[in-house]
C-alpha cells in the first residue's frame, strides 16, 4: 500500500507570476509550504500569453518543458536565443537570466521544475507509453501530459500528477506521455 498524493489537475489554483505578467500554477514544493526564497524544489505550470518577461530566480536551476500550444522563442540575456516549440524536450537555464519571450502563436502552457543551486540537482525525464516504468528512487513527481497513468495511489488523467511516497518501490503503467521529475540532494 502507498501513501503517495494525487495531485488533480482542477485543483490547482492560479496565482500571478512573480512579476505580475502572467498566471502560474503551483503543483508542488518542497519542503511544503515553502516560499519563491526558500524552496528545495519546486514544480508549476505557467500559462504564457504575451511577450512578457520571465521572473528572475537568482540561485536556481530551471528546466522548461512546452505542454501546450505553439511555444515561444526564449531570449535569454540577449544573446542565447531558443525555441521552444517542440512537446515534450525539456530545456535548462540558470534562473538568474534575464528571459524574454516572443510566442510562436497563442497562448501557450509549460511545465517547470527550479531547483535551488547547491542544494538539489535534478532533471525531467520524458516518459511516452504504453510501457510499464519501474519507479526510480529519486522521482518525486510524476504530471500526466496526455494519456493516463496508472500509480500504486490511482489512476492520473491528462494534468493530473502524482507525489510518490518517500522510499516506495512500484510500477508505473503508463499509457501516453508523462513528465518525471527526479529531484537529488546535491553533493
Amino acid at each position: 500500500m502507498s501513501a503517495g498524493r494525487l495531485l488533480r489537475a482542477e485543483a490547482l489554483l492560479p496565482v500571478p507570476w512573480r512579476n505580475g505578467q502572467g498566471i502560474t500554477r503551483e503543483i508542488a514544493v518542497m519542503p511544503p509550504g515553502a516560499g519563491v526564497g526558500d524552496f528545495l524544489w519546486r514544480v508549476s505550470l505557467a500559462d504564457v500569453v504575451g511577450a512578457a518577461p520571465f521572473s528572475r530566480f537568482p540561485g536556481v536551476d530551471r528546466t522548461i518543458v512546452l505542454i501546450d500550444g505553439a511555444g515561444f522563442r526564449m531570449t535569454l540575456d540577449g544573446t542565447q536565443v531558443h525555441d521552444l516549440t517542440t512537446p515534450c524536450v525539456p530545456f535548462a537555464f540558470p534562473g538568474e537570466a534575464e528571459v524574454a519571450v516572443a510566442l510562436a502563436g497563442g497562448p501557450t502552457r509549460d511545465f517547470n521544475l527550479m531547483l535551488r543551486r547547491g542544494r538539489a540537482t535534478g532533471d525531467v525525464e520524458v516518459w511516452r507509453g504504453p510501457e510499464t516504468h519501474r519507479l526510480p528512487a529519486d522521482l518525486r513527481l510524476l504530471h500526466v501530459v496526455q494519456g493516463r497513468a496508472e500509480t500504486p495511489d490511482g489512476i492520473l488523467a491528462a494534468g493530473d500528477s502524482w507525489l510518490p511516497a518517500a522510499g516506495a518501490h512500484a510500477e508505473i503503467r503508463l499509457d501516453g506521455v508523462a513528465l518525471a521529475v527526479r529531484v537529488r540532494a546535491a553533493g
